[in-house]
């Protein structure tokens, strides 16, 4: 039996399982004994049925598999439950004209005043949009005259109707944003294209709009939350955090209705949501500190998405035409400024999450981390997210400093995203993508995250892990693999979705491993992924969530009813 051995009698006792436990000193067991919400034992079935006593549940997994509660180290919680609840949904492979038509009956079931909002538009599609003339009039036709604002696959661009640009303020005639582009026809009309930080002006003039914002919130974590309950997550680590959703979130904590641990991000600079930055950020979602919502760490963005040529690469972009000039992206950061923003990491004690798609703001990453570690020694958790790319001598730098790869498979197996930025960058390049093995081969703390509802409609990790061990979509239909050499191991792609990303946002002590003292947070799945082909995975369907001992989703129990604001979409998604 794993010690400690307990001294009294368990509340929760799960026998006859067959349970990877990620416990390198035992990887396997039958059964798991639960007192006050943490494991006090893990082991075989006849030395832990002695704990059981009158008053302990006792659950038959009847010999189903069984593992630690998943982590999502990389999830937009507000974003992702206010598409699930609220918005027109679009598949991220619809093409133009099938997204109209959408628009066209979203359009029809609202009421006076309200916008049509939804996405996922596919990046393949803002290239068709930038290309079409008529796009735009086109869409005010669909949507009647309506603002409309959809969201793509990579959450940093836009596409709005003329009705939306208005509410934005912006004409023909307007600046572009710090940090951000209204896209233009050749003859320097706006075809509602909003790249990178022009995308916060819509979002700001849509939220303008919403009557009772604080209500939306609060239903939208509640999706958020049984959506991911519903897929075995238990812990997450909000990738760009403000105050409203983390008040939702300890709303619903306070009345016991939060089955999910959050690690927060609060960004330095303003980026997409009209918010306080910064340290007062910082301070304003310390205030909530509670055992749930953890806000410990901050949000640094160093670049943009390949599909916009926003993405900062050593290597530059393909040239479309013959008398283009190299492009090479751009960092929004100079070094001198990501030190500082490192060395402010070490004196508030709070970790970072760096967005840095592309090799260059990578390394820029390494280069301020390895300055001030060098100084000051250990200290902060620092991640590079989303490391697309990363150049072969610094694959290294990542386990000497201890940073951690972000890594998020459900953007990009084989399919909309990578064949547009395909269009983007050169064929050697995009042959270098995601070099996950070598990371783990050198040590490298790699944490598998959703970034939902970026790529895919819902945070379904069955596929990114899947994706993981396979490079390849999981649709039989899509051929081809994405950089196969870097595929992963199967225990290795678990491990970054249970103890890599558990320890990569500061929750190794309770959760990703099930031993005795962590929190018993657990699932039972429909299938032994160590029996199964790895082209089975994505089909996984998980029939129970425990959080903290206490049974959080069960497959096919219809989710607790919510109050609607206004047109529902789902409460949870299908397995």
């Amino acid at each position: 039996m794993s010690t400690p051995t307990p001294t009294g009698p368990c509340d929760l006792l799960l026998t006859g399982g067959r349970i990877w436990t990620q416990d390198p000193g035992r990887p396997w067991a039958q059964a798991v004994a639960v007192t006050g919400g943490r494991i006090s034992a893990v082991g075989d079935d006849a030395e832990l049925r002695e704990l059981a006593g009158d008053r302990t549940r006792v659950v038959d997994l009847a010999g189903r598999f069984a593992l630690p509660g998943l982590v999502d180290a990389h999830i937009h919680l507000n974003l992702g439950g206010a598409q699930a609840r609220w918005e027109m949904p679009v598949a991220p492979t619809a093409t133009l004209d099938e997204v109209l038509e959408a628009v066209r009956s979203w359009a029809g079931g609202l009421g006076p005043g309200e916008w049509v909002v939804g996405g996922i538009l596919g990046s393949t599609v803002l290239a068709r949009i930038d290309a079409d003339p008529g796009a735009l009039a086109r869409l005010d036709e669909a949507a009647g005259g309506r603002p409309v604002l959809l969201r793509d696959d990579s959450m940093h661009n836009r596409w709005v109707s003329s009705a939306a640009l208005a509410a934005m303020g912006v004409d023909a005639d307007s600046p572009d944003p710090a940090g951000g582009r209204l896209v233009r026809t050749p003859d320097g009309a706006l075809n509602g294209l909003l790249h990178e930080m022009a995308s916060s002006l819509a979002e700001s003039a849509f939220a303008a709009s919403v009557p009772d914002p604080a209500a939306r919130t609060l239903g939208s974590l509640e999706a958020a939350v049984r959506v991911v309950n519903s897929f075995g997550i238990t812990s997450v680590q909000d990738a760009a955090t403000t105050p409203a959703p983390v008040q939702a979130l300890r709303t619903l904590e306070d009345q016991g209705r939060l089955s999910l641990r959050v690690v927060t991000s609060a960004p330095v600079r303003p980026f997409l949501e009209d918010s306080v930055v910064g340290d007062e950020l910082v301070a304003e979602l310390r205030r909530h500190r509670s055992e749930l919502v953890r806000p410990d760490f901050v949000k640094v963005v160093l670049d943009g998405v390949p599909t916009t040529r926003t993405t900062a690469l050593l290597t530059p972009y393909r040239c479309h035409h013959q008398h283009d000039t190299p492009e090479h992206g751009e960092l929004y950061w100079t070094p001198q400024d990501l030190r500082e923003q490192v060395e402010h990491c070490y004196d508030l004690g709070i970790g970072a999450k760096f967005h840095a798609t592309g090799d260059a703001s990578a390394r820029a990453v390494l280069d301020a981390v390895e300055a001030v570690r060098a100084e000051r020694g250990p200290g902060p958790i620092f991640h590079v997210a989303h490391a697309e790319w990363v150049h072969p001598d610094d694959l290294p730098r990542f386990a000497a400093l201890d940073v951690v790869a972000d890594a998020s498979p459900y953007i990009w197996y084989p399919g909309v995203i990578p064949d547009a930025i395909a269009a983007e960058v050169p064929a050697e390049l995009l042959d270098t993508m995601w070099p996950l093995r070598d990371l783990v081969a050198g040590g490298t703390v790699v944490a598998a995250g959703s970034d939902w509802p970026c790529a895919l409609p819902t945070p379904d990790p069955w596929t990114g892990l899947e994706t993981l061990v396979t490079r390849r979509n999981p649709d039989p239909a899509v051929p081809g693999a994405l950089n196969p050499g870097q595929a992963l191991e199967l225990t290795d792609a678990l491990t970054a979705f249970t103890s890599g990303a558990a320890a990569a946002t500061g929750l190794a002590d309770v959760a990703g491993r099930l031993v005795p003292g962590s929190s018993a947070d657990l699932i039972v799945l429909d299938r032994n992924l160590f029996e199964v082909p790895a082209e089975q995975i994505h089909a996984t369907t998980v029939l129970q969530t425990w959080f903290r001992g206490e049974l959080v989703h069960e497959a096919g129990t219809a989710p607790v009813p919510a109050p609607p604001l206004h047109r529902e979409v789902v409460d949870a998604p299908a397995s």
